[in-house]
């Protein structure tokens, strides 16, 4: 009887910590979802404004923490949460209210904003988002693999329509600017 019941506060031990192992769900459907929809600007992205024959005009431009890119003869336009070419027509709209007769105006991005890499990589931190990372890439550019590291998965937290939702995901995923990845530690 003693031995059973021992058995038996062992099995329930040995549930309870594997249930604090996964504290995280996989990745929700949004996480995949979004990665084929229009990329939409946030704090930190930086885009290239051209104004056609108006050189004064036509410059890179910052959206700030607040979500605004601050533009000459308008003042601040929203951006954050608006994709590229929503930005060109608030820019034109707001350029006919009496400065240009029919401004030829075109948005695109310069610079995304980072990602993030964290635990058990070589050297965490912010690291230079470019199109078609993986979280792969990703961790190769922090310096690899820590030999304690579970190279199989990863975390990812990540920004969706103002929502922010940790996930897990493969190694082969893509990822998104602003993205923040962290790598576990293997249990053996």
């Amino acid at each position: 009887m003693k031995s059973s019941l021992a058995a038996s506060h062992a099995l329930v031990a040995v549930m309870l910590a594997l249930t604090g192992c996964s504290s995280y769900k996989p990745a929700p459907a949004a996480f995949h979802e979004v990665l084929d929809q229009p990329y939409r600007l946030g704090a930190g992205d930086r885009i290239r404004v051209t104004v056609f024959e108006q050189e004064g005009l036509t410059n890179t431009y910052s959206v700030d923490q607040s979500g605004y890119i601050s533009f000459p003869l308008v003042g601040g336009v929203p951006a954050r949460g608006y994709t590229a070419q929503e930005v060109e027509k608030a820019l034109a709209a707001k350029l006919r209210q009496g400065y240009l007769r029919d401004p030829d105006v075109s948005v695109e991005v310069d610079r995304y904003r980072p990602i993030f890499v964290m635990g058990e990589v070589g050297a965490a931190g912010q690291y230079s988002y470019v199109p078609g990372l993986t979280v792969q890439k990703a961790v190769a550019m922090a310096g690899g693999y820590s030999a304690r590291a579970n190279q199989g998965n990863v975390d990812i937290t990540r920004d969706i329509n103002g929502k922010v939702m940790t996930g897990r995901v493969l190694t082969s995923d893509p990822l998104l600017p602003g993205d923040t990845i962290y790598v576990r530690e293997r249990l053996f």
